[in-house]
């Protein structure tokens, strides 16, 4: 009896230990072959995780893309984390989280150095980068838009967001808006039937989430004033990623007016090598987020990847960890549903603004930009041409427009 209560401990922590390491593995193979953004990355892991090993039933799929939606953040990296969860517990998330980021941060990081040794970025190809994010953000403006805008209220939520967002340039003009936009899908679409499904089962305690959560918003009040105003250091960029990363709804390129508001101004990034860091995300597979990790390269190195990347990422796991005990009673709220609804049509405004400025009024300086902007956006929209040709073909015609 005795020997065989010493040996359950030992399988126990041998089943962990295996249970981690497939996690690993299947999450590293999807990092070095999901291209083509967030809902790509949904359908790479319904196929690899859900109907190939089973891990999850198909009603918890759709319970934790509901969830990862819900919350700002990278919505994809937040599904793999809490499939590594319910696989592995918390180190099967951040397992999943490292195998599936690590590869574009590795490449983005290796461009970043690219980029200042070799004094590149008045390449041609490099133009050509900044005009293949325009074309990528308009063929997102035009998804989004579809399924997040399709009656007058919503698209009026919209219209009112990227007015704001263009006119309203403040730290927290962000967050205002889409507080704002929240409250008017509240009032608008409160009575919108909440969706149903099974109720998704997850092995975190309430304890462990509310201390996520207490986390969470302890890091976003307290890092500004901890920061040193007016100085680069590592707190300073870890509270600007932080910040960036806890207050993004739409995750992917919705990110995008966030971080420019917080390493342009500063210094850190220059507006160009911004752009063509941005063009050169869409060529890596993996979450779009990981363009912190270029640009903490870019503002410092090796130790400002780290800083960067750790700083984007952290809120996505305290908002999962935390939220995943609670969200099977919230999500059936109508008054959410009604809330979140205004905020996806928030999105599609923020977006719209960020297409013009920064994107369309650095990249788009001549009429052959925009015609190639044109073409690139036929590419990705009509022909479904992968994400990675179309960044090629960019690059390619950067380096015809430059000899023209």
């Amino acid at each position: 009896m005795e020997t065989n209560r010493q040996e359950a401990p030992k399988g126990a922590g041998q089943g962990r230990a295996s249970a981690l390491l497939e996690v690993l593995k299947v999450s590293t193979r999807l990092g070095f072959t999901s291209f083509g953004g967030p809902i790509a990355h949904l359908g790479y892991f319904h196929h690899e995780y859900i109907r190939r090993r089973k891990w999850m039933d198909e009603h918890s799929y759709a319970d934790l893309v509901a969830l990862c939606q819900f919350l700002p953040g990278p919505a994809s990296s937040q599904v793999g984390i809490g499939i590594g969860v319910v696989r592995a517990g918390l180190l099967g998330g951040l397992v999943a989280w490292l195998g599936f980021t690590l590869p574009s941060v590795i490449a983005l990081v290796a461009f970043a150095f690219l980029l200042q040794g070799y004094d590149i970025a008045g390449a041609g190809w490099i133009h050509g980068l900044k005009i293949v994010a325009v074309a990528i953000v308009a063929q997102a403006i035009l998804g989004m838009g579809q399924k997040l805008t399709p009656d007058r209220g919503r698209v009026t939520i919209a219209a009112a967001a990227a007015a704001a967002s263009l006119s309203w340039h403040t730290a927290y003009s962000q967050v205002l808006i889409i507080a704002a936009a929240g409250a008017a899908g509240l009032w608008l679409y409160r009575k919108n039937a909440a969706p149903g499904g099974a109720d998704l089962q997850i092995g975190i305690s309430r304890t462990v989430a509310v201390c996520c959560l207490a986390l969470f918003v302890g890091l976003l009040v307290a890092l500004p004033f901890l920061r040193t105003p007016g100085k680069m250091d590592w707190l300073a960029m870890f509270d600007s990623f932080y910040r960036s990363g806890s207050l993004v709804f739409g995750g992917g390129h919705v990110v995008l007016p966030l971080l420019e508001r917080e390493v342009v101004p500063a210094g850190w990034v220059s507006p160009e090598d911004f752009l063509a860091g941005y063009g050169a995300a869409q060529a890596v597979p993996g979450p779009l987020f990981t363009f912190a990790a270029y640009l903490g390269a870019m503002a410092g190195g090796i130790t400002g990847a780290a800083v960067a990347t750790l700083g984007i990422f952290l809120p996505a796991f305290l908002l999962v960890i935390g939220a995943l005990p609670f969200w099977n009673g919230i999500r059936k709220s109508p008054n959410i549903q009604g809330a979140l609804t205004g905020i996806n049509a928030a999105v599609v405004g923020i977006l719209l603004a960020a297409l013009y400025d920064p994107l369309w009024t650095t990249a788009i300086l001549e009429p052959m930009d925009f015609a190639l902007a044109v073409i690139l956006f036929i590419m990705l929209v009509f022909w479904k041409l992968p994400p990675w040709t179309v960044v090629l073909t960019g690059a390619a015609g950067g380096i015809l427009l430059g000899l023209m």
